[in-house]
């Protein structure tokens, strides 16, 4: 009996963990760049004195599904697309390195190349910082050029290029800001290989119908798990009914 209650009791636990990061998911259907989480159950023995007759379910965190989201054009000069796999370089506010496929950029007051967020853009050597009054072109190696509005664009100033890594997928981990890191903490090296696509922006990578489907289920797994604890209650009270008559 003791069995079915830890099983029941950490399965529900651990169901509604799991409909916690499903919710994230889908909240962040619309999300540009954004990567879904996965989960998946496991069993574990409870480890006692006694014998191991007790097991508990944990939550086993799988990681990111890393697939490609779709690819939006916009039109606009600031956004950008990577095309297939890479990552976009950033500088956190304690100035270390993190990772995004969130191309919407922007400049701020003083002309920093950033995240909508307001992190600056990495270039492979240091900020990128852009000039009022200029056309931006970035090329698909992410140089960011200039051309002046104003006047005959008879020359073109190379500000800087985006920094691009490819770090291996299973050293990537996910901040609760959303962000990438390694997870040595180490920086990445660029890598020449990562290209991007100017005037677009890649979309979240979040299958609506499969995460609204997964809420269902396990909706319907959380009211299981209360059945389980519910039955192994009854079945204590008759045990108790048993042994009083006795």
């Amino acid at each position: 009996m003791d069995r079915l209650i830890y099983t029941a009791m950490t399965g529900a636990k651990h169901i509604l963990e799991k409909q916690s990061n499903t919710s994230n998911n889908l909240a962040n259907a619309t999300t540009t760049g954004f990567r879904a989480q996965l989960d998946s159950f496991r069993a574990v023995p409870v480890v006692s004195e006694g014998l191991p007759t007790r097991a508990f379910v944990v939550d086993s965190t799988v990681g990111t599904d890393f697939t490609p989201g779709p690819m939006q054009q916009t039109g606009r000069d600031l956004d950008v697309a990577l095309r297939g796999n890479g990552w976009i370089a950033v500088e956190m506010g304690n100035g270390t390195e993190a990772y995004t496929r969130n191309g919407s950029l922007k400049t701020n007051e003083n002309g920093l190349l950033q995240t909508q967020n307001g992190l600056n853009v990495l270039g492979e050597t240091g900020p990128i910082t852009i000039p009022p009054d200029e056309s931006v072109t970035i090329a698909k190696d992410g140089t960011v050029s200039t051309i002046p509005r104003t006047g005959a664009a008879t020359s073109v100033n190379v500000l800087g290029r985006i920094k691009l890594v490819n770090p291996p997928e299973a050293s990537l981990v996910r901040g609760d800001d959303g962000y990438f890191r390694t997870k040595d903490g180490k920086p990445a090296d660029a890598d020449a290989t990562v290209t991007v696509v100017d005037g677009a922006v890649e979309g979240s990578n979040v299958n609506v119908v499969t995460a609204m489907v997964d809420m269902i289920s396990l909706g319907r797994q959380f009211e299981m798990q209360m059945k389980l604890i519910s039955s192994a209650e009854n079945n204590a009270n008759k045990a108790s009914q048993i042994l009083t008559l006795a």
